[in-house]
């Protein structure tokens, strides 16, 4: 009966912690999708700089007459 009570133990810790599992998973799911997020606008503005410096050097094509 003594070598059941360490497994019956571990038995039912892993019960009680499993929503806590879920929630530790969920967290660090959610902090990727925010980096990913942040990471994605970061070069969305980037791309928006470079493209509005690119028209201010560039001459337009209705400066052609």
């Amino acid at each position: 009966m003594k070598a059941a009570l360490p497994a019956l133990a571990a038995l039912a810790a892993s019960f009680l912690l499993s929503g806590c599992m879920t929630l530790v998973v969920g967290a660090a799911v959610t902090a990727a999708d925010i980096a990913v997020g942040t990471a994605v606008g970061a070069v969305k503005l980037t791309g928006k700089v470079v493209g509005a410096a690119v028209d201010v050097v560039t001459p337009d094509s209705d400066d052609k007459k």
